[in-house]
């Protein structure tokens, strides 16, 4: 039995696309003997839907694209993902479902039953779970076929009361399939790797997993199907980050494959390859070709710069320098040279006079009280009034270059350098930042060195720096990191050995800035908890520090 593993990149609610590349798979691999053609969860539809499957019309596009795929499917056998309609009068409408298909014909409708209900995902919203586990049988063959989550009830996982391949084992099985929509994070592939060898280990079985690759908006699907023996040991891998096929014969599943090495890779050359995958897909499957951002001199617009001259092409990014009376030749001269590392586009429009004519206007308002915070934000206002403005004008999507760190505390000024379509770095912490830019850098000098080494400023006020308003950045990206990704409460970060005053202020920094990201784009989630989705918080609260 020849099975490929088809890792593709789909297009949420572009049936056409998504219809015609599963039958254009089929069409190849029949010519190469293929038997069986193996697609990612909710292939038809693309990963997550999310409310349009409330739509009854959606449904129906999804039910008209499984017909279609099977009636291509004469002389060859496929498994693609699709929502199925519960037909009982109780429970939810919809199932996510597995869709077995050979020879023309639907011959099995295998139900997920493990509806991840965390973080990003809200599956149990749309989905009721399945409650009869079923093994397909092809060529001889039983197929202990499951979804995605259904794989990772492992070690008495206490989200989940049943475990499908505990059923699924007593019917015999020959292997394991499992369709995958796995969003990417720098510490998912090792733990998805543990959980499919921990399946194999304890069923003795072999593993076919496929994973989807692409970006929906802010999440990112990295790849990296697999196929593994029944000790758990991989076999191959395909490629993370890129559309691949393979074809695995499963008869000489011992013979057929070489030792795999698997090349290592650090959490920043992940996030690397995430970032530019992230972008283009925005950018493609929005149907925009060109960016645009304010590029500072500073070292966050300078990374953003150069993830977006990487992921769509220097000659679709135009960078507007903007400098105010506070900007430093030295932040000016850093902006045009990364522009000649790149060769991306650049514009320059100096903000003085406009921020001037802003306080000139406000003055009698603002009743001759000292200048503060209202007068910085006048210039971040003034540069995101002139970047929407060009965006409008020359059809160039802004990029925002906020990072995490100051997404956190709430370092940054709403509609101004707020201002945006998807947030590149935003799931990204300032000592992260550095990081990629070094990387970026490891061939040669991209980012200019005096970016990343000068102190980081906002240059809203004379010889302004980040520390005098901020912890280092050292410091601080530890003590968010604990409290985000970590749910720490200030006393359990505190008895890690940090100042009590300074976690407090922190803390305190980051929960009464919700009501800013609340208004910021969508962030690139690159992280195991990223604003937005997968962090849902009150406002309007009494915050317990």
């Amino acid at each position: 039995m020849k099975i490929a593993l088809a890792q593709l990149n789909y297009h949420i609610g572009n049936f056409d696309y998504n219809t015609n590349k599963i039958i254009e798979v089929l069409n190849q691999q029949k010519k190469l003997g293929t038997h069986l053609v193996v697609f990612a969860e909710l292939s038809v539809c693309g990963y997550p839907p999310r409310d349009f499957l409330e739509y009854p019309s959606f449904v129906e596009m999804c039910d008209k694209a499984v017909q279609k795929i099977a009636l291509a499917s004469t002389g060859i056998a496929c498994i693609i993902g699709s929502p199925a309609k519960n037909p009982l009068p109780k429970g939810k409408n919809l199932f996510n479902a597995a869709y077995f298909i050979a020879n023309g014909k639907i011959r099995a409708t295998v139900k997920k039953a493990l509806l991840p209900t965390y973080d990003v995902f809200d599956e149990y919203r749309y989905f009721e779970p399945a409650q009869q586990f079923d093994c397909v049988d092809f060529m001889g063959y039983k197929i202990a076929l499951t979804v995605c989550e259904d794989l990772w009830n492992m070690g008495d996982n206490p989200l989940y009361t049943t475990c499908p391949m505990d059923e699924l084992i007593k019917q015999q099985p020959h292997l394991m399939i499992n369709i995958a929509a796995s969003p990417f994070n720098y510490t998912q592939q090792k733990t998805r790797k543990a959980i499919l060898q921990q399946n194999c280990q304890k069923y003795n079985l072999p593993l076919f997993y496929v994973n989807q690759v692409g970006a929906q908006t802010e999440l990112i699907f990295d790849g990296g199907s697999t196929v593994l023996d029944k000790n758990g040991k991989t076999l191959a891998q395909l490629n993370y980050f890129e559309e691949q096929i393979q074809v695995f014969d499963f008869e000489n599943m011992g013979l057929a494959f070489a030792d795999v090495t698997e090349t290592p890779t650090t959490a920043t050359e992940q996030i690397y390859h995430a970032l530019v995958l992230g972008i283009r897909d925005y950018f493609q499957k929005s149907g925009f070709t060109k960016a645009t951002l304010g590029l500072s001199g500073g070292i966050d617009s300078a990374l953003v710069c150069a993830l977006a001259a990487e992921a769509l092409g220097a000659d679709n990014v135009l960078a507007v320098l903007m400098p105010s009376k506070h900007s430093s030749n030295h932040s000016i001269k850093d902006a045009e040279d990364l522009v000649k590392n790149l060769g991306c586009k650049s514009i320059t429009l100096p903000i003085a006079s406009i921020a001037q004519t802003f306080e000139d206007i406000l003055k009698p308002a603002f009743n001759n009280l000292p200048q503060n915070i209202a007068e910085e934000n006048l210039q971040a206002r003034s540069r995101g009034v002139l970047l929407m403005a060009l965006s409008n004008k020359l059809g160039y999507v802004l990029l925002n270059t906020s990072n995490k760190s100051e997404t956190a505390v709430g370092y940054g000024t709403l509609y101004g350098d707020m201002c945006g379509a998807i947030a590149v770095i935003g799931d990204c912490y300032k000592t992260q930042v550095y990081q990629l830019c070094d990387f970026i850098n490891r061939d040669k000098e991209i980012i200019p060195q005096n970016t990343i080494t000068k102190p980081p400023s906002a240059e809203l006020r004379p010889n302004q720096k980040d520390s005098d308003s901020l912890p280092d950045y050292d410091l601080l990206d530890k003590v968010l990191f604990h409290y985000i990704e970590e749910s720490k409460s200030a006393q359990e970060i505190m008895a890690l050995g940090y100042p009590e005053a300074t976690v407090s202020r922190i803390l305190n920094l980051v929960n009464n800035a919700e009501f800013k990201r609340y208004q910021t784009p969508p962030i690139l989630r690159v992280s195991p908890k990223a604003f937005g989705m997968g962090r849902r918080m009150p406002i309007v609260c009494k915050y317990l520090v």
